[in-house]
């Protein structure tokens, strides 16, 4: 997707102003427009993870969002920058605004459309990890697969996993995600 032909940088400030009625997100002062409502299949992974993530963290400190949930990567600096992962898991409720969040989640999790595809896999990987975002999934709903990358040093670290197998989430120790449960019906 590309970026809209607007010859300003922005902020969040000016984010907060623009129309509810186009989904955008923010990255280095340039704004995106988001695809459309995405597809059945998009959807019903998304419900997958949720619904698991949230019987986990049931009683526990940690929060699972699912988009529209604003993620101001950096919030301290330039404040230039807000994604709408389709799930966050924040661990520091300090983080957690009336709108999204501030600051790094402890894990992101973006399910790949057409339209979005190499803006996850290479503009928000960058964003995620320089973020200290410290989980990040890639779920690629037809091919029924994750890519999760765990921050380790500064640097992301790629484990794959395939529908039928049984995925840690390893900012939440304890947790793991059965995938052919994410991807029964897709």
């Amino acid at each position: 997707m590309e970026a809209l032909k607007l010859e300003d940088r922005y902020t969040y400030s000016d984010y907060c102003k623009w129309d509810d009625s186009e989904r955008l997100e923010l990255i280095d002062g340039v704004p995106y427009a988001m695809s459309p409502a995405p597809s059945w299949r998009h959807q019903d992974v998304s419900v997958g993870f949720i619904y698991q993530l949230r019987s986990f963290l049931a009683g526990k400190p940690c929060k699972v969002f699912a988009a529209p949930f604003d993620v101001r990567l950096n919030a301290d600096a330039g404040d230039d920058t807000v994604v709408q992962p389709d799930i966050v898991v924040i661990c520091d409720r300090s983080k957690i605004t009336g709108t999204g969040c501030v600051g790094a989640p402890d894990m992101a999790i973006e399910i790949l459309s057409p339209s979005t595809e190499s803006r996850d896999t290479l503009v928000k990987f960058k964003l995620y990890m320089n973020a200290g975002v410290r989980e990040y999934w890639i779920v690629d709903p037809d091919k029924k697969t994750v890519a999760a990358h765990v921050l380790d040093s500064g640097r992301f670290y790629v484990s794959h996993y395939s529908e039928t197998d049984t995925a840690p989430v390893h900012v939440l120790e304890g947790c793991d995600i059965n995938l052919s449960e994410v991807f029964m019906d897709v």
